[in-house]
């Protein structure tokens, strides 16, 4: 790609791959239908973002039909995909982008459970152990705002500024989730979905039991600075951390 530094064109490729792999984890969790829903990833090292192209299947995306855009939402020309329409919710990602520079993917979906929660205008609160390992404490509702321009990225940004959720609830809408990459995002959503779903069967059985605050926020520390990290090594039986109380 003319103007394009030979570093720079492999981070484009890899994202293209990434991003054309990640859209099969949508339809993997079910929470698309048809060509509804999108993922979007950062390029590393420029000011440039992969996402889906609008109304294609999921079946038929590929890498090459993946559209390159700068962080303008505009489409790069003559470039692979770049004679198609970007995806709907393109504006959006890109003011995202712009915005929350520590954002490296952005995924939305119309998943079942989250959105009926959506359709309510209401947050999930944080009543399971996993809401507060992966959100940190409740999902928030965002604004209801028109698709097609940024005021759905406005929604996102202001939301979730401050806020340990990576996931926002847009009134009416959807649901958008925010990574450090594409993947972690596209885990963001898979767990959206995952928590709305048992938190409505919760409430089905009765008032749900609320976590204490000090308990969520021990539990999201854990989860995000512990869990999964190989012990320091050791000379003395002395020092090995115990792992009393560590669930898998």
């Amino acid at each position: 790609m003319i103007g394009y530094s030979p570093e720079i064109q492999v981070a484009i490729a890899r994202t293209r791959d990434q991003i054309a792999s990640l859209h099969s984890e949508l339809t993997h969790y079910e929470l698309v239908i048809w060509t509804g829903g999108n993922i979007s990833g950062r390029v590393p090292g420029a000011d440039l973002f992969v996402i889906k192209p609008s109304g294609v299947s999921y079946d038929e995306l590929s890498p090459e039909n993946q559209i390159l855009c700068d962080l303008d939402g505009n489409v790069i020309p003559s470039t692979p995909g770049s004679d198609r329409s970007p995806s709907s919710d393109t504006a959006a990602h890109a003011y995202v982008y712009r915005n929350m520079p520590h954002v490296g993917g952005v995924v939305h979906t119309h998943s079942t459970y989250a959105t009926a929660w959506a359709a309510r205008g209401e947050a999930i609160p944080c009543v399971i152990t996993a809401m507060a390992d992966e959100f940190g404490g409740p999902i928030p509702i965002g604004p209801f705002a028109i698709i097609g321009d940024d005021s759905i990225g406005h929604g996102i940004v202001e939301t979730l500024t401050g806020h340990r959720s990576r996931a926002v609830l847009m009134q009416n809408h959807g649901v958008f989730t925010i990574g450090k990459d594409a993947r972690d995002a596209v885990k963001a959503a898979v767990m959206a979905e995952d928590v709305a779903k048992t938190v409505h069967i919760s409430r089905q059985l009765g008032e749900p039991i609320p976590i204490p605050q000090a308990a969520i926020d021990s539990l999201f520390d854990r989860y995000q600075n512990v869990y999964g990290q190989q012990p320091a090594a050791s000379t003395t039986a002395s020092s090995v951390p115990t792992t009393a109380g560590v669930t898998s």
